[in-house]
């Protein structure tokens, strides 16, 4: 009993925040609004400390990468791993599509107009906006991660360039790196508390929405998500570290899949993964780049939702889905999507503009589309934040890194 309490105590008590807080949401409403704040404060704690973590994470473990273990190989077997599983996500999603086929009827809905009518920013604009800021004191809100990210990723660099000169520096974000993993240890020892209260809202919230006639696709995205979810992850953990890898993965992938769910955040659920990815035994210099890059470019709940998005707002329409045409530019949108879904705020909603824009969408489909993004968030978000994990075994794996446990 001590031994599962030392292993699996904090998961306990995360589940038992998350059960108390699912039935203070479907029981209690009313006391919803009075420890939702709970929820808030250690969100909002949480955010605060991401920042600086991310800081001292990405440009220590850059500044300390060793000859052996080039920069360039890591980025380049990264990006090839990113990009063949979204494909592979997106191509299983359009499967799924084809030989369980659904149907739906739309309503009217202006929910998204203003939205519609208030984004004229050109595409130049936009990816000046996704990759770059034009203050320095912008880069540390979380709403830009990822100029942050490059940001952090180019000191690293830098220090490592300058080498002997550095070690003081290259010390002090080491040191920045250790001070930082012990104060998200001291804020995650609250998180059966805050992330129960903020469970309680979204099943409040989301709970009433989950039926009508989003019904049918809904229940195809859960039921295939949790199929991808332990189907795909195994077998890409399998490849990663064998039977071993499996066994691992998932012991170490219960508290941040908790996290996701309660937060419906893939930032909120960084830390968790960086912690678990260090029980795993990825090399801190993978983890340590992999994941916080993965955070805002590497998405497979994005990749299936965004395919479930097209394929409904064609059913919409009456037009046939499956043509190779249409399908190859599904996958190419979505690939955009996933990069776009976590690098900019209302990323989801710009990815949804870029659909409508390539297939000449009609306004009317709008609306169902992007309350299906919303509906299937809380999924969506444990397969974005947890792929970053098992994309770093991936890495680990195709880099000939040797896991270290």
């Amino acid at each position: 009993m001590k031994a599962i309490i030392d292993n699996y105590g904090n998961i306990l008590l995360l589940l038992l925040g998350i059960i108390v807080g699912s039935i203070i949401g479907l029981w209690v409403p009313q006391a919803v609004a009075y420890i939702k704040p709970l929820g808030d404060i250690f969100l909002n704690m949480l955010f605060v400390s991401i920042i600086p973590l991310l800081f001292f994470a990405i440009s220590s473990s850059v500044a300390n990468l060793d000859r052996q273990q080039q920069l360039s190989k890591i980025i380049a077997v990264m990006a090839s791993v990113f990009l063949i599983t979204i494909i592979i996500a997106a191509l299983a999603t359009v499967g799924i599509l084809y030989i369980f086929p659904v149907s739906t009827i739309a309503e009217d809905s202006t929910a998204v107009n203003d939205y519609l009518n208030g984004s004229e920013a050109n595409w130049g604009d936009r990816i000046v906006s996704f990759l770059t800021v034009s203050e320095f004191g912008n880069l540390l809100s979380r709403q830009s991660i990822l100029p942050f990210v490059i940001f952090s990723f180019l000191v690293g660099i830098a220090a490592r360039r300058v080498g002997d000169k550095a070690q003081t520096f290259v010390a002090f974000i080491q040191s920045g790196n250790e001070v930082m993993k012990q104060l998200l240890i001291l804020i995650m020892k609250v998180a059966p508390v805050g992330l129960g209260a903020y469970f309680a809202y979204q099943v409040h919230t989301l709970g009433p929405q989950l039926f009508g006639f989003y019904a049918k696709p809904l229940a195809l995205y859960y039921l295939f998500g949790i199929a991808f979810f332990f189907v795909f992850f195994s077998l890409y953990a399998f490849i990663a570290y064998g039977g071993k890898g499996v066994s691992i993965f998932w012991k170490n992938n219960i508290f941040p899949s908790l996290t996701a769910l309660s937060t419906c955040s893939s930032l909120a659920t960084m830390p968790a993964n960086l912690e678990a990815a260090k029980k795993i035994g990825i090399p801190s210099a993978i983890a340590n780049v992999v994941i916080p890059l993965g955070n805002t470019l590497y998405k497979n709940g994005s990749a299936i939702s965004s395919i479930l998005k097209i394929y409904v707002a064609f059913v919409l329409l009456g037009w046939n889905f499956f043509e190779w045409e249409t399908i190859l530019t599904a996958v190419g949108i979505t690939v955009l999507v996933t990069i776009v879904a976590g690098g900019i705020p209302n990323g989801g909603y710009i990815g949804e503009m870029l659909m409508i824009s390539v297939y000449g969408l009609p306004a009317e489909a709008i609306p169902a589309v992007m309350i299906i993004g919303t509906l299937v968030d809380p999924l969506a978000t444990i397969l974005n934040a947890t792929g970053d994990t098992v994309a770093a075994m991936l890495v680990t794996r195709f880099t000939k890194s040797k896991f270290e446990v």
